[in-house]
């Protein structure tokens, strides 16, 4: 298959001008018929790695994929560039599943998206045998991982692929695989002969933020207020509960928010996941049950009130924020009680002694992210086995925080826990510290030890950062079955005998911000006060247009591809079709309506 042939398709079907990174090496490659391995962001342009090879090759491309509630519109979108598309899982009558199956079997599908529980079963086997396939794509294949967060089971048996139909080229994709999880991809999925081809995982256009947590919903709202006050974005909470109080507060401060989790019911989830995709500014409140394969292009920030259990977790999720290109934010308010529950979260599972340490040593990678004194994104993408300088685009870098020595500091801390025999939990330790003469520690007579008041120069606020710190270094455990007493840990000794020198983060006192500045797009912020009028108007007729056809907004076209209209004033469709989004199927659909429009405003 030849590279020309790749870009008249992503010209005239899919309306980009030119290849983004690795595509055009992995959809020949694809198309050619070789196996693949591909790690690129969200928002990178994976689909198209597998949609332009099965359009090229013989037969119906099958996609893999676990998203069985986001494939009417996967399907939807193919269809407003022309590719014929279909899904088979759960969610239709038998009737419906034949005529997709007989559709597969004559050919008359480019592609058709299935769900991994049906692919294993031996009637869509049996279907595959008897029909011509183009390719196998594995999407979010990260889901084979054991250790990762989203692990799928099913993902892998998907090994029959290879097994059954090795003469059939398989693509397997993720956004999200660090090292460990890519070589476990590799081996769970018979992928050892394919190419593997890793985009980098850096997102310029977000920039990450993590604040000191102190009353986490305030801070939200003073957030979203401020920065992002109208726009489409989402916010991770760890408990359900959470999510529904967090979304009511929300809402009762003006800001209009869904909740999202697994417990709620069916119908509740699809409505809210419909209204998030088809409307602007909603934000949706959601557990980690919520984002994976969510495609929409606006979302401007992407807000965490819980610790992520890891940074993989903590990158997929973050990067469900600026697709489109533009700025966004990544935020997150994080404290001592984060680590605390987080600790007792993996020290409780039922899991395995192995799968609790590696679990462990995931947390303890999210907590040096939280506590590092240098650039964010340099760490989070150390993480990833990808070199970078500093960023100049996140909280470290634009405000460095103040390090000190904190050796003595944290001295009197592991000696207080010490002299306390490790048996009480935070809030006494502090007592000691500070020198409070509670009753507690006159019960027990820690107003006689040697440590007493020894830190009575800092408030309780620094200590439990400081704690938080040696907790994030691995200095001090906290024991739940001992009522979440401080334990000092064997690495805690060279620090207690001066033979470590411990560097910490200034504690900073929370500043209330006066309504700063609000996130401008990278794009929209070169439109001119005429151009913006144009992209308002076609912003109201893309949202007429899709509740017409019900799509989301966006499937129409993205807010990209209306900011280039609106700078261009295509008066003929002509000057429409080179326009980035708008390929032949959708020229033929809307293009006289554009122009109309541009003509009208002209």
């Amino acid at each position: 298959m030849s590279a020309a042939q790749a870009r008249h398709l992503l010209n005239t079907v899919f309306g980009y001008p030119e290849f983004r990174g690795q595509q055009e090496n992995i959809i020949t490659h694809v198309a050619s018929g070789g196996d693949a391995l591909v790690l690129m962001p969200t928002g990178g342009g994976k689909s198209l790695c597998y949609q332009i090879p099965a359009l090229l090759r013989d037969g119906v491309g099958v996609v893999i994929s676990p998203l069985i509630a986001l494939m009417q519109d996967q399907v939807d979108a193919l269809a407003e560039v022309g590719v014929r598309a279909a899904f088979l899982n759960s969610t239709q009558t038998f009737e419906e599943t034949v005529q997709t199956e007989r559709r597969v079997r004559n050919g008359e599908l480019d592609l058709v998206y299935v769900a991994p529980e049906r692919l294993l079963t031996s009637r869509c086997l049996e279907l595959i045998e008897q029909s011509q396939i183009a390719l196998f794509a594995i999407d979010e294949a990260h889901c084979v991982s054991q250790w990762g967060h989203d692990f799928r089971p099913e993902y892998i048996k998907l090994s029959i692929l290879h097994e059954r139909f090795p003469q059939i080229p398989r693509i397997a994709l993720t956004a999200t695989a660090d090292p460990q999880t890519r070589a476990e991809i590799v081996q769970r999925l018979q992928l050892e002969d394919a190419l593997q081809f890793v985009a980098s995982f850096d997102r310029p256009n977000i920039r990450y933020q993590i604040v000191e947590k102190n009353n986490g919903r305030k801070q939200l709202l003073d957030f979203i207020q401020g920065e992002h006050a109208g726009d489409a974005g989402i916010v991770y909470c760890l408990s359900r509960k959470k999510v529904e109080e967090t979304a009511e507060f929300l809402n009762d401060n003006g800001v209009t928010a869904l909740p999202y989790h697994a417990g709620m019911d069916n119908g509740t989830r699809s409505a809210h996941q419909s209204r998030f995709l088809r409307e602007d500014g909603i934000v949706m409140v959601a557990t980690s049950a919520f984002g994976m394969g969510i495609d929409k292009p606006d979302v401007r920030f992407v807000a965490h009130l819980d610790l992520p259990k890891s940074i993989e977790g903590y990158y997929q999720e973050t990067g469900r924020a600026g697709r489109d290109g533009a700025a966004a934010n990544a935020w997150m308010a994080y404290g001592l009680q984060d680590v605390v529950q987080q600790r007792r979260m993996i020290d409780e599972s039922e899991a395995s002694e192995l799968f609790k340490k590696t679990q462990g040593a995931k947390l303890d990678a999210m907590l040096g992210l939280c506590e590092t004194l240098d650039c964010r994104r340099v760490r989070l993408l150390d993480y990833f086995a990808q070199h970078s300088a500093p960023c100049g685009n996140c909280d470290t870098c634009l405000t460095p925080p103040v390090s000190f020595d904190g050796s003595v500091a944290m001295q009197k801390l592991l000696s207080t826990i010490y002299r306390t025999e490790q048996r009480f939990g935070a809030m006494h330790v502090f007592d000691v510290l500070r020198g409070i003469e509670s009753d507690k520690v006159k019960q027990w007579r820690h107003d006689q030890l040697t440590t007493f008041a020894i830190g009575a120069d800092r408030s309780e606020p620094e200590w439990r950062a400081i704690l938080r710190q040696a907790i994030a270094l691995g200095l001090v455990m906290v024991d739940h079955d001992a009522y979440s007493a401080l334990k000092l840990t064997d690495d805690a000794k060279p620090v207690l005998r001066g033979e470590r020198k411990i560097q910490l983060r200034e504690y900073q006192k929370p500043l209330k911000q006066k309504c700063p500045p609000k996130t401008k797009s990278f794009v929209e912020s070169d439109l001119s006060s005429a151009a913006q009028q144009v992209f308002d108007k076609l912003r109201d007729w893309r949202m007429a247009t899709a509740r017409t056809h019900n799509v989301p907004a966006y499937v129409i076209f993205h807010d990209t591809t209306l900011r280039e209209i609106a700078q261009a004033m295509p008066t003929s469709l002509d000057a429409l079709r080179g326009i980035t989004g708008v390929g032949e199927k959708k020229l033929q659909t809307y293009g006289a309506e554009i122009v109309a429009l541009i003509e009208g405003l002209a």
